[in-house]
């Protein structure tokens, strides 16, 4: 599976996103890629399922391999919204 984590310049927010998810993937036992992109770049990338925050929700309006985060270093919070999405897309 290709994780691809987002933010506005793909460089902070979205280095440490793709750390927490890692952490949460590990967690969850499943195997995957994750890299981190900005906004622009990110249109332009094939993957199974992008991470970003809730305050780019209106960027992605029109795609379904979304997941929201609210803190991009909780591992909880990422932990659940991505089993949340996995069990709503039958992948676990």
């Amino acid at each position: 599976m290709k994780i691809i984590t987002v933010c506005g310049l793909g460089v902070g927010s979205s280095l440490i996103m793709k750390m927490t998810v890692d952490s949460a993937m590990s967690q969850i036992g499943l195997k995957c890629h994750i890299e981190h992109w900005d906004m622009g770049t990110v249109k332009g990338r094939e993957c199974d399922l992008i991470v970003t925050t809730e305050g780019f929700r209106k960027n992605f309006a029109d795609q379904e391999n979304v997941v929201y985060v609210n803190n991009i270093v909780d591992v909880a919070e990422t932990k659940n919204r991505l089993e949340e999405y996995f069990k709503k897309h039958n992948l676990i």
